[in-house]
């Protein structure tokens, strides 16, 4: 692997500072999230920790256990101290779009079965409002055509119309996830009310999931290309180490 962005470095040492010795860990998916877990990986065996890790995706688990990292299923662990997880845009209220890695599923349950989830990004990733990076929808195989029309019907009742709403490829095919769907990626440019959205999407019966996160992070910590980090911390966390 070549010398990772210093500052996915800086934001991804920093949150594993959080890790103590006996936590469950939700390791997240990612460009940034694989620095991570190259980062926990080291601290484990330096520090001798002992943990339970939970993987967002097949990638994330593949290369934890490589760096001998204890990965089990979400069942087995139960539930989790903290998740450290990437993201593809962080608004100032800690409110996300997730998904640029067709994770967002898996990322999203790890997430909501933790006490704790904390992100970890570059300072391009923080954005005033949400929607310029395209918003990922999970959507099942079966009627794939008429969920693509049912969110198009949604997103003009939401003023929203005319967007395009793209099929994601990798290499001329369909980008198929851990759980065998489909993703649509939503060019919106921006999203003057995600809570609506989140509600209207999660409402389409071929959507799986959508790659709004909102209210879940608890704490960003923004790395920076000197080495620093600057952390964004919902209210309910002010004062929490």
């Amino acid at each position: 692997m070549s010398d990772p962005d210093p500052a996915k470095l800086a934001a991804s040492r920093a949150a594993i500072e959080l890790v103590r010795d006996g936590m469950r860990v939700g390791l997240g998916t990612g460009s940034t999230a694989s620095v991570m877990v190259r980062e926990l990986a080291a601290k484990v065996q330096a520090e001798g920790l002992a943990l339970r890790c939970a993987a967002t995706s097949q990638a994330t688990a593949d290369l934890a256990e490589s760096l001998g990292l204890r990965i089990e299923s979400l069942d087995q662990i139960g539930w989790l101290d903290l998740t450290i997880d990437g993201a593809d845009e962080v608004d100032p209220d800690l409110n996300l779009i997730k998904g640029g890695g067709a994770a967002h599923l898996r990322e999203k349950i790890v997430a909501m079965a933790s006490d704790r989830m904390v992100v970890i990004a570059d300072p391009g990733k923080v954005v005033e409002q949400l929607g310029a990076f395209h918003l990922p929808v999970e959507a099942l195989a079966f009627g794939f055509e008429t969920t693509r029309e049912l969110i198009r019907r949604a997103l003009e009742d939401l003023g929203l119309k005319g967007r395009p709403i793209l099929q994601r490829l990798r290499d001329g095919e369909p980008v198929i996830t851990d759980e065998g769907n489909y993703i649509l990626d939503l060019a919106l440019e921006a999203i003057p009310d995600a809570p609506a959205l989140a509600r209207a999407l999660s409402a389409i019966p071929g959507v799986v999931e959508h790659g709004l996160f909102l209210g879940i992070c608890h704490l960003a910590i923004i790395g920076r290309a000197d080495g620093s980090v600057v952390e964004l911390r919902r209210e309910d966390e002010e004062g929490v180490a």
